[in-house]
């Protein structure tokens, strides 16, 4: 069911994920082509902060920012399994693996590289910080607009 504290999450969420998409694009390689990169993840945080964080809100200020770092822990794992998804099958299609497996262990690799890249300090930070407000912003939502 629709409520406000789902709607303040999913856009709390989404914002967070826009403008992480947007600060990774300059640590990339010059040249890459992010195509729906910055759609694709901002939409899956709408969906995490609005099934995630916006279905828990509710129950007190320390629950809400465990709420939003479980959300942000969802947004980074659906992100990066997808994004790493994506990159395996793009290079498939290119037969540049001998197998599927050769193909899962590639992805795999590529979803590591990419978690690491998230490690940078101004990232974590924005990150982190994304998802306490997120969790938060829900929680003032749901006490106001029952």
């Amino acid at each position: 069911m629709p409520t406000a504290a789902r709607l303040v999450a999913a856009l709390m969420l989404a914002a967070t994920a826009a403008l992480v998409s947007e600060m990774i694009k300059p640590l990339m390689p010059e040249g890459m082509d992010f195509g729906w990169f910055t759609w694709v993840n901002t939409g899956l945080g709408a969906l995490c902060g609005w099934v995630v964080i916006g279905r828990r809100a509710g129950a007190g200020v320390g629950a809400a920012v465990g709420h939003g770092l479980t959300g942000l822990g969802a947004l980074l794992f659906w992100a990066i399994l997808l994004q790493a998804g994506y990159e395996m099958l793009r290079m498939s299609l290119r037969s540049r693996y001998g197998g599927p497996v050769e193909a899962l262990e590639d992805m795999v690799r590529i979803a590591i590289d990419h978690a690491q890249l998230l490690l940078t300090p101004q990232l974590a930070a924005v990150l982190v910080a994304g998802g306490i407000l997120s969790g938060l912003a829900a929680e003032i939502a749901s006490r106001h607009w029952r």
